[in-house]
């Protein structure tokens, strides 16, 4: 491994944050979250990833949405990327994996590349590295290689990978003979039995240009349009934005689908590493610490005479009482409650809160911004509260609303404020008015997170009411 190049890990930050809702959604999916540890998905398989002598700074494809949550959860664990593509839509995994390759093979068409998924976890990272090796050594050698999993049972929530011959020279790597659909319990069942099976874990490792000449092949149409909406996309900060009209162009298709099953160049690492997809709540379940009762218990929670549930709860005291295989999980707006063989129904949920228009569907309560976040905490009559909170040396767009006052009050922290032709600070315990339309800004000097009360007061109190006269994060 001394004298193989280094590997560029290109991580994927998708989803519809519809399988672990109500903690997961929409506007913040189960990536960003700390489901597992205190770092969220997304930062554990950045660390993964994270040797200076064997990887490269990653790649991030993500969408515009998330963009500087994914930019500062990166920063947070010391990683600069080499670059943070945004995708217009959502087009599945061959193309951002094209994206990625082309944006890498403008330096090196050979790069290695390590594709990995944002919202899984690997408990066993020596065998991971181990695996890793033994797949980049086979991709420099032209194939293009998936990581298959040690099954721990007849999963039928997985596709699976039946492993042909040893690949000449490459130790523990094999030919793909098949891959398989999710097959049914007895088909699994069977496979266990018979050895030689894998769950398809949809990690790859390939260099750039073998994908790309065998995508060229398969999908020539997906190739022009991904090679046009990186020539026509733009810099956008730290961001490189595609091109809205060719990416959108591209049919949805994922690797396997687009070229590892029409490939005679696939191969699989078989590994054992204590992987989990991350999902369903059942999976959480799987991969958390248990009670003597069999339950799994985070957050505020008191259980009694409960077993084999998983209990979490994200605000409120969860207080369960003679409950049995159970999913329970609570934030500030909702609970999710269901058996938990009908973990894999919950987005049956979410379709059914956005048919009726609830926001909960989509939104948190805490809504993330590039200078911090705020949360709505109270709502009434022509008035709301809400918590802000502004990271160190961030500050607010200049701005001005038509149709509503603010108060603000700092809890703590330093806050400069601009109110009008004015520019004063407001140190803890403080507070100021700004009125309709009057030109305004806050921001943090401070060391320290600054965190305040605001009480806005109006007619209208919508988001849209906002005009951005300078903003420091290209937001118009």
């Amino acid at each position: 491994m001394a004298d193989t190049p280094k590997i560029c890990p290109v991580i994927l930050s998708g989803g519809s944050g519809t399988r672990l809702w109500p903690m997961s959604r929409e506007s913040y999916p189960k990536q960003l979250l700390p489901l597992l540890s205190e770092r969220s998905l997304l930062q554990e398989t950045a660390a993964r990833a994270n040797n200076s002598e064997r990887y490269a700074p990653p790649i991030v494809v993500c969408n515009s949405e998330h963009r500087f949550v994914v930019a500062q959860q990166l920063q947070c664990i010391g990683q600069t990327p080499k670059a943070i593509l945004l995708e217009p839509a959502g087009r599945n995994t061959a193309p951002a994996a094209a994206v990625a390759a082309m944006t890498l093979a403008r330096d090196d068409e050979d790069a290695l590349i390590l594709l990995l998924p944002s919202d899984h976890s690997i408990a066993d990272n020596l065998a991971f590295q181990s695996a890793v090796a033994t797949a980049a050594d086979a991709a420099l050698d032209g194939a293009l290689v998936t990581f298959g999993i040690k099954p721990s049972g007849p999963e039928t929530g997985y596709g699976y990978i039946h492993r042909g011959a040893p690949v000449k020279g490459h130790s523990g790597c094999f030919t793909v003979a098949e891959f398989i659909e999710k097959p049914d319990h007895a088909t699994a069942t069977g496979f266990l039995a018979r050895g030689g099976y894998d769950w398809n874990s949809g990690m790859f490792l390939f260099k750039a240009s073998t994908y790309l000449e065998e995508l060229q092949r398969l999908e020539p149409d997906m190739v022009a349009h991904c090679r046009d909406a990186i020539d026509n996309g733009e810099t956008d900060l730290d961001f490189i934005r595609l091109a809205e009209k060719p990416f959108s162009r591209c049919i949805s298709k994922s690797i396997d689908y687009a070229v590892m099953e029409h490939t005679s160049k696939a191969a699989v690492v078989p590994a054992d590493i204590g992987w989990n997809d991350v999902g369903s709540w059942t999976a959480l379940w799987d991969d958390g610490a248990k009670d003597g009762s069999g339950n799994v218990l985070v957050g505020d929670v008191l259980a009694l005479d409960s077993a084999r549930s998983y209990l979490r709860s994200e605000g409120p005291l969860i207080a369960a009482l003679g409950v049995d295989d159970l999913i329970v999980v609570a934030t500030a707006d909702a609970i999710l409650i269901a058996p938990k063989h009908r973990a894999q129904d919950v987005r049956t949920m979410v379709d059914a809160l956005k048919t009726r228009g609830r926001a909960e569907a989509t939104t948190h309560p805490r809504v993330h911004r590039p200078w911090g976040y705020y949360q709505t905490v109270h709502e009434g009559d022509r008035f709301q509260v809400k918590r802000i909170t502004v990271n160190t040396g961030a500050s607010l767009s200049l701005q001005m609303h038509h149709h509503r006052a603010e108060h603000w009050i700092v809890v703590n922290g330093a806050a400069n404020v601009r109110r009008g032709n004015e520019e004063f600070v407001l140190n803890e315990n403080e507070s100021t008015y700004i009125p309709p339309n009057t030109l305004h800004r806050l921001e943090n000097p401070g060391r320290v997170p600054l965190n305040l009360i605001e009480v806005q007061s109006g007619g209208y109190l919508g988001e849209d009411d906002i005009v951005r006269y300078e903003d420091n994060y290209g937001r118009g």
